[in-house]
């Protein structure tokens, strides 16, 4: 893969307004910290993650340079996942990267993509009981969810270890690398019943 793809990708995304002003620098940087999570837990690479909400393509892109397994960004503007899709294209680009357009509701029922995933991320989805109940669908049993925090945040009830049960996730605490992060761990199979219809996790969050 040519080292010049991904700045081109970021800096595509950028000037598209899918990433906020400043140098991609700091955007690869924070990046990083989802991969110091999964090797807080684990001592191998993951087979498989998933962007939940991709956005511009972080941290996607950028997780999709440093592990060679399937990497799927997923994210329901259709706007952004045609620019996903066309850096995708590329030169240079990640061979594994997959584009998926659709709201997580729908797609966390999908045969390919339910429990598929080692690893699921997330960087600004939604609200704690939102991300949980979207992103586990898609996680493998014994796999992680990652979510980036508030900086400043201290509330260590943000993610309620006895909701979090009823989505087959165990909260494994906050952690700090450069940023923070919340790890949680999926135990066990996921109720058929979640995720629920499209924008019920929302209107009514488990937690």
């Amino acid at each position: 893969m040519s080292n010049q793809w991904l700045p081109r990708a970021l800096e595509e995304s950028r000037a598209r307004g899918f990433l906020g002003p400043g140098a991609i620098e700091r955007h690869v940087v924070h990046a990083q910290g989802f991969v110091e999570c999964w090797n807080s837990v684990r001592n191998d690479d993951p087979q498989s993650f998933l962007d939940l909400g991709s956005g511009g393509g972080v941290p996607g892109f950028i997780l999709a340079t440093t592990w060679s397994c399937r990497a799927v960004l997923l994210d329901s503007m259709i706007r952004r996942t045609s620019l996903l899709e066309e850096s995708s294209r590329w030169e240079g680009a990640p061979p594994t990267l997959e584009v998926v357009n659709g709201r997580a509701e729908d797609v966390g029922r999908l045969f390919e993509y339910r429990e598929s995933f080692d690893l699921v991320v997330s960087r600004s989805f939604g609200p704690p009981a939102v991300t949980a109940e979207c992103a586990a669908p898609f996680i493998a049993v014994g796999g992680y969810l990652v979510v980036s925090e508030p900086p400043d945040d201290q509330d260590d009830e943000r993610w309620s270890s006895t909701k979090l049960n009823q989505l087959s996730l165990e909260n494994l605490g906050r952690v700090r690398f450069g940023s923070a992060f919340q790890i949680l761990r999926k135990f066990s199979p996921i109720d058929a019943k979640f995720p629920r219809k499209v924008g019920v996790p929302a209107k009514q969050p488990l937690f």
